[in-house]
């Protein structure tokens, strides 16, 4: 248990030292460039370096460490819950940043720089995370640094079945954003760490459940046993499939691209007041008969006139 108590305090430091460069850079940076920049280089950096350190234990830990798949699971739910309680709204996700694009909530500048910076950001978690591991800090880490240069595909499967499956955990994962997005960060965070815990549980063992195209991008790529277009199609096209699918069935349309909605039919607000028909036959009635009817004494009045005494005595 000596290699996951080192790992526990890697996951510590990381998150230390990301909080720390904020920080630093909400107060030094304008706010718009900590934002669009900053923000998202920051973030990546600490989801490149957790998820690097996490697939270095599922690969050694249950013949090196001792420790079974139930300890790597409560760490990813432990690990996405602190990143999403720290990453101060910041995804590190390229598909996330084209689905506020595909919202209309983001301009195409932004977009691009949150992507650069999203691409940086896990670069410089994998040059630091590499380092970390040429230290030999555990048995792990030692493992780890001989066999990082022959590294194993992530993708486990065919090609056809992996890109499904990436984009089945990019549709779950945007749609649960997009339910998600107006709520307190108390129950957003839970629910997408949650989910992310039970993805990795099922599309762990086919394609590592990655989800992120930059992430994967940086992971897995350099790896042998497929080509760069065969890792494409799973962890470049999936995920954007699964996004986009999950955009228009939430919306029923893509913003950006459609003003009209084109799987649901819109139904108006309003409602057309009924006009009430009159009591009867609904036959229209005269002016007489309207005036005898709203005066009930006239025949009376008339019949007094009448029979007055003035009128006897004439």
């Amino acid at each position: 248990m000596a290699g996951l108590n080192v790992s526990l305090s890697f996951f510590f430091a990381t998150f230390a030292l990301c909080q720390v460069a904020r920080r630093a850079s909400k107060a030094l940076l304008p706010a718009g460039a900590y934002a669009s920049f900053a923000r998202e280089a920051v973030g990546a950096a600490q989801l490149g370096a957790c998820c690097l350190e996490l697939r270095m234990l599922a690969e050694l830990g249950p013949w090196a460490g001792g420790f079974g798949r139930d300890v790597l699971l409560t760490l990813v739910f432990l690990l996405f819950l602190a990143h999403g309680a720290t990453c101060d709204g910041a995804w590190a996700n390229p598909t996330v940043s084209l689905q506020e694009l595909l919202l209309a909530e983001a301009s195409l500048p932004g977009a691009l720089l949150q992507l650069a910076a999203q691409g940086l950001g896990v670069q410089a978690a994998c040059a630091l995370t590499r380092l970390c591991w040429a230290w030999e800090l555990s048995d792990l880490h030692l493992l780890q640094s001989l066999m990082d240069a022959h590294c194993s595909s992530a993708l486990r499967t065919s090609v056809p079945h992996g890109a499904l499956v990436e984009a089945a955990c990019a549709f779950a994962f945007h749609l649960t954003l997009l339910r998600f997005r107006n709520s307190l960060p108390v129950y957003r965070v839970p629910a997408v760490a949650l989910l992310v815990t039970v993805m990795a549980y099922a599309a762990g063992p086919l394609t590592s459940a990655f989800f992120n195209p930059t992430l994967a991008t940086w992971v897995t790529f350099r790896c042998s046993g497929h080509t760069v277009l065969e890792y494409a199609q799973v962890y470049w096209l999936g995920p954007l499939a699964g996004m986009v699918l999950a955009v228009l069935l939430y919306h029923g349309r893509l913003p950006r691209l459609f003003r009209r909605n084109l799987l649901y039919s819109q139904r108006s607000k309003y409602r057309t007041p009924r006009r009430k028909l009159a009591p009867g036959s609904g036959a229209a009635q005269t002016p007489a008969e309207g005036r005898s009817s709203r005066e009930p004494g006239a025949e009376g009045a008339q019949t007094r006139t009448l029979l007055s005494p003035k009128t006897s005595c004439q």
